[in-house]
This record gives structure tokens, C-alpha cells and sequence, in this order.
């Protein structure tokens, strides 16, 4: 097993120093080794135009602005705490279910688009992917608070990726409902809490929320959804959906991670276990015990 996070410090540099002519081409070599996130979607997948969908940082302008806020992350040293975040939550992973399958991880770490208002405001300038075995993607704009949270953040995908891992949760598109959902983001938050304690390891978005009775009886009701494309709204809210084209539901940003926490955290009071001894457990089964403490 072999965790490895791109050098995207120096391709970054490289692609916002050369001839504008020149950087879709040497951003498009960059996320090469990434390509493999994308193998489940239909057809090519063009790298460029989906780094601009996904808020991927702009290229064409504002280079000085992207080159300082790189330089904000390497004089953090990002790239070097997420390969040692993400090397000790495997160990301490491992420690807690010796025989779970973690596969060799290509991570890449990205400056995010500080003029994509969504990602700004809403998604609070950081959001990952985690989903696909084999991968995880961080996108980020250098604030204080994310620069701060960026091991929380990267154990976080690594939960997702574990738990969805050959051996692990099944994540059928056909089948797969909002409770799945709704369980992985409290788990993987509930993983990142037990390393980095809950004042890092909450996902930002979701804080607001947590005491919100009235959210979380709403994200209940939603539970049992399926299709994928109905997803976001219940977990991310209904602001972050409807830029991707989702039909809102009356919820706020992060309502789903709320939710997500609540739910796990009754369950893992109720059986004693910890979030890395849960990685693997049944989200229908997390879900109707942590209900019944709930009531």
C-alpha cells in the first residue's frame, strides 16, 4: 500500500508561469495521474474543462493572486501534513480492523477558484472527493481555517475511500439512498473527529446545524431517496445543489453532515464502538439505532 500526493505545488507553479497558450495543455499533464477518479463516468473525460466545473482554480487570469495563495500553502507545508495525516490515519485505521483492504492512493491537492461564489460562500473555499478507491482530490483556497483543517480534511476522503474499498460498503448507483450518503459524511467526520478532536474535525459546512432539531427531522424524512442526482440537496443543501443543477428541498448548506454526525454519534454511543471500528458497518443498521436513541 502506497499513499502518494502528487507534487501539484510545482505543476501549479508551472502551469500559472508559462505562455497562456501553453497552460491547458500542462494542467491537462498534471491531473493525468488523477484520471482514474473519473473511471465510473460516461465516455473520455476532459480533465481541463472539468477542473473549471469543479472549481478548480482559474489559469487563464489572476495569476498573481493564485501564485500567492501557493505560496500560502507551501509555506504551510500542505502537502507534506497531508501525506503524514493521511499515512497515520491508515495506521491508526489498521490498528482498529487489521484486515480492512486499503488500497495504494494518489492524492492531489489543488488551489480552488476564489471567484467561484459558491465554493466561496457556501462550500467556505474547500471541498473533496473521496468516493472513488484508489483516490482522493482536496480542493482548497488558502484561508486560515482551511489551511488549519487541511489534515482533518484529508483523513476525511480517506474514510470515503476506505469505506468504499474492495471488502468494504457497497455503493450501488442503482440501489444507494441518501441514508448511505448521510451515514459516510458522519462517519468520515466521526474518524477525523477521533484524530484532530472536534474543534478540526468537523466538516465546516455542517457546524451550523448540528443542534438543529428541525434540520434534522427534515434530513430524516429524506433518508430512503434514491437517485444519485437527488443527493446533494439532502446532504450539501439546497444552495451548493441548485449550481449543479439539483432540485432544492428546503435545506440549509451542510444539512446532511449535521445530520450525518448526529446519526453516527448516537450509534457509536449506543454500541460502544469507535468511527474507525465502524468503517464497514451497515448504514441501514446505523441508521435504525441511532433513530430508536433518538426517539
Amino acid at each position: 500500500m502506497t499513499i502518494t500526493v502528487l507534487d501539484t505545488h510545482a505543476g501549479m507553479r508551472r502551469v500559472l508561469t508559462a505562455p497562456a497558450d501553453d497552460r491547458a495543455e500542462i494542467l491537462r499533464e498534471m491531473l493525468e495521474p488523477a484520471k482514474g477518479m473519473y473511471r465510473y463516468f460516461p465516455g473520455e473525460v476532459d480533465l481541463v474543462a472539468f477542473h473549471g466545473r469543479s472549481a478548480g482554480f482559474p489559469f487563464d487570469r489572476d495569476e498573481t493572486r493564485c501564485l500567492e495563495a501557493l505560496d500560502t500553502l507551501a509555506s504551510a507545508d500542505a502537502w507534506g501534513r497531508v501525506q503524514k495525516a493521511l499515512d497515520d490515519a491508515v495506521e491508526a485505521q489498521l490498528a482498529a480492523t487489521p484486515g480492512v483492504n486499503v488500497p495504494d492512493i494518489t492524492v492531489l491537492l489543488l488551489l480552488g477558484n476564489p471567484d467561484d461564489e459558491v465554493f466561496m460562500t457556501h462550500g467556505l473555499g474547500v471541498t473533496g472527493n473521496g468516493s472513488v478507491p484508489g483516490y482522493i482530490t482536496i480542493t482548497v483556497w488558502p484561508t486560515p481555517e482551511n489551511v488549519e483543517r487541511l489534515e482533518a480534511t484529508a483523513v476525511h476522503e480517506l474514510n470515503h475511500n476506505l469505506r468504499y474499498s474492495p471488502g468494504g460498503a457497497v455503493w450501488d448507483p442503482a440501489t444507494v439512498n441518501v441514508g448511505e450518503h448521510v451515514v459516510s459524511e458522519g462517519l468520515a467526520d466521526a474518524f477525523a473527529r477521533g484524530l484532530y478532536g472536534d474543534e478540526l474535525g468537523y466538516t465546516r459546512i455542517g457546524v451550523p446545524h448540528l443542534g438543529d432539531d428541525a434540520v434534522f427531522a427534515k434530513v430524516v424524512t429524506g433518508l430512503e431517496v434514491t437517485g444519485m442526482h437527488n443527493f446533494s440537496s439532502w446532504v450539501h443543501g439546497d444552495a451548493i445543489a441548485a449550481s449543479y443543477g439539483g432540485t432544492p428541498v428546503g435545506l440549509p448548506t451542510g444539512a446532511g453532515y449535521a445530520a450525518g454526525n448526529r446519526i453516527v454519534d448516537a450509534y457509536l454511543a449506543a454500541t460502544g464502538k469507535s468511527a474507525a471500528q465502524a468503517l464497514h458497518d451497515d448504514s441501514t443498521t446505523i441508521i435504525a439505532t441511532a433513530l430508536g436513541r433518538e426517539d
